[in-house]
This record gives C-alpha cells, structure tokens and sequence, in this order.
C-alpha cells in the first residue's frame, strides 16, 4: 500500500515514529512530508532524530502565519506531492492546521483520507482545533478513533465511513519510552530537582497567547502553586513570557523547548503537570502523574476519571488548589494497551483499496 503521511507538529511527530516502523514491518510504501508547521529545530527537526523517524520526503517549509494563510500555503504545496505520488490513501493525525490541509488535498483530489485519533470532541468551536477535527472526521475514509467514546460521538453524528477502534499511538511511545528511562533521568540533574517535589507547565494554545489577559492569570496560578515548576518555552509563547517576567524572582524555571524523552522524564518524575496540551494530557495520565489542563474543557474526557485530570481554566485560585491535590491510588488507561500501530495497519489492510501499479514512486 502506497501511503502519503502528512505531519506538522509535535504531536504528530511522536505518532508517525511508531507508526511508520510498523509501515515498513508490513512493507507500506510511506511518503512522508512534513507541512514546516512547527519551524524551530527543537519543536521539528529534533523529534525526527531522537525518535529514529524517517526523514521527511518532503519539506513544505510553510512556518508561521495566520490560520488561513498557514492552511492555504500548506494546500498550495501538498496538492503537487499528492498528484506525483498517487498514493492509495492520505493519512492524517489529530487537529492541527497540518491535518486540514491534508483532508481537504485528499478530499479534492479524490484520494482516500484516513485520520488516525477520529471522534475527539471540545465541543469548543472557539478552538481552531475542534474545527480542524470536524472538518478531517466528516470527510475521512476511514476513522481510526483511540476509545470507544470517540467511536460512540462519531456514531452520534451520523457518520458513516469505516470507523475502527484503535487506541494511542502517543500512549504507546510512552509507554515504551518510560521503560527505557534511567532510574535517575539526567534532566532532574540538570535542573537539580528531586522526583515528585516539582510541577512542569507548558502554555502555548492560542486562547491561552492571543489573549494577555487569559495568560496573565494563567502565571499568577503557577506562581501560587507552592513548588518548584520547570516551564519549557513554546516560540509562541516567548514574548509573552518575557513581557511579564515569568521566571523572575517567582518559582518558575523557564526554558528551550525540550526533547521527548525530557519531556517525558520530567512528567514521569514531576508531582504534576500544568498544561494546555492534549497530548500531555495523555502522556502525564499514562505515567501516572496527575494532570492540571489550563482550558475550559478537553476533548480527552476519558482522562477525567478519578480526578487524574482536572479542567482549572485560567482561575488563578483553582489552579493553585488543584495542582496540590493527592495522587489518586488507581492509575488508568483508557486508550489502549501499546498495540495502536498494528491495530491501525490492519484497519487500512481491511478498508483501503490497493491500485494496482507497476511503476515505482515518484520521490
């Protein structure tokens, strides 16, 4: 099977690791493009070498921009790389501006899309996410969805593609990863932090950025949580955190964006995690780590149960409060059992039709 992957962002990076090993396990031909999204070598080029991801075939170098105009170049340059490639289908992760534009080239072009974590909902039009995830859910092919409510929310909504039942793919490279950490992560060092004595935050949605006000209450509940907090930088983010002197004279570290295995090594060790990310949502629950999300509402509802996450908003006080809560006993895990990316190539194997072609792959 002939596969045109399209990534842009963090998040994405981290799924198609795993999942393209198992592509070329199972003999795919992927063609991987990567939309420049995320610009910074330590948002992008970082995750390709550290998680042993293929390099991109192809480099879109689309950067910043408004919504539109990210989404518009992104079509402009991807449109060409799908009709020279021909690929049986288009597969696209999560909901970001990366994803849209992958749906919408398939869709136009006729070329099947599948979308790997279907079904999340916010319920938040506001987020330009939830509007990304509508648009790649109505016009996939094939809807792989991590949990069974995200099955069920597509079901509600009368959508009748194939929808299989999957679990994470980021789940998995945690789980796989946490194995393979040192009982003492260099990190900790680097910082001189003691397992479960500190927080770590990350802010870089655009209702949290756009809005001055929405973030300085944001850093006065950090600044009020009563323990050390290690806050890694988003390029988006920066001004603003230079603007109001967030790790000055308070108790929050500011940093570079960090790697994925320091990342996940600071929330395997970290007493909580402060977060408007859904991916760290996920990871922090799965290594047992209480989460804090810094939005109105998470499309990740499952990781809600037993109080593991807790929705603060941008409440100064609830953010202080909940971010000290106990541990709860039992630890979850509602989005799979480490198998998604064999899950997920027998999903395509079963619902996507092969051409059949004898020339090899325009690269």
């Amino acid at each position: 099977m002939r596969v045109l992957s399209v990534v842009g962002a963090r998040p994405q990076f981290v799924k198609a690791a795993l999942l393209s090993r198992e592509f070329n396990a199972r003999g795919f031909d992927e063609r991987l493009v990567h939309t420049g999204q995320h610009y910074d070598e330590r948002m992008s080029d970082v995750f390709f070498s550290e998680l042993e991801l293929p390099a991109p075939h192809r480099h879109l170098g689309v950067g910043s921009g408004s919504h539109a105009d990210q989404t518009a170049h992104m079509m402009m340059r991807l449109e060409p790389i799908v009709l020279e490639n021909d690929p049986d289908c288009v597969l696209v992760y999560g909901d970001t501006n990366s994803t849209l534009a992958g749906a919408l080239v398939a869709a136009k072009l006729g070329v099947p899309l599948v979308h790997v974590e279907a079904g999340l909902r916010s319920f938040d039009k506001t987020m330009p996410e939830e509007v990304n995830r509508l648009v790649a859910d109505r016009l996939g092919d094939l809807l792989l969805a991590p949990s069974a409510s995200s099955a069920r929310q597509l079901e509600n909504e009368g959508i009748t593609a194939p929808i299989e039942i999957v679990g994470d793919l980021m789940v998995d490279l945690a789980l796989l990863a946490a194995d393979r950490l040192p009982a003492r992560p260099a990190i900790l060092d680097r910082f001189g932090l003691q397992t479960k004595s500190f927080a770590v935050a990350t802010i870089h949605r655009a209702a949290n950025t756009d809005n001055t006000a929405v973030f300085a209450r944001l850093i006065a509940g950090l600044r009020k949580a009563g323990m050390p907090i290690i806050f890694p930088v988003h390029p988006r983010t920066r001004p603003l955190v230079e603007a109001f002197k967030v790790g000055a004279n308070d108790s929050i570290t500011t940093c570079e964006p960090l790697s994925y295995l320091d990342m996940l090594a600071l929330q395997q060790h970290a007493r909580v995690v402060l977060t408007d990310s859904g991916g760290m949502q996920k990871e922090c629950i799965t290594l047992g780590t209480p989460c804090v999300t810094l939005r109105d509402r998470t499309e990740w509802v499952e990781t809600l149960t037993d109080d593991w996450n807790v929705i603060a908003g941008s409440d100064p006080s609830t953010i202080a409060h909940v971010a000290k809560r106990a541990t709860p006993s039992e630890r979850i895990f509602p989005f799979g059992a480490g198998d998604s990316a064999r899950r997920i190539v027998e999903a395509m194997q079963t619902h996507i039709p092969v051409a059949d072609r004898a020339e090899p792959c325009v690269s």
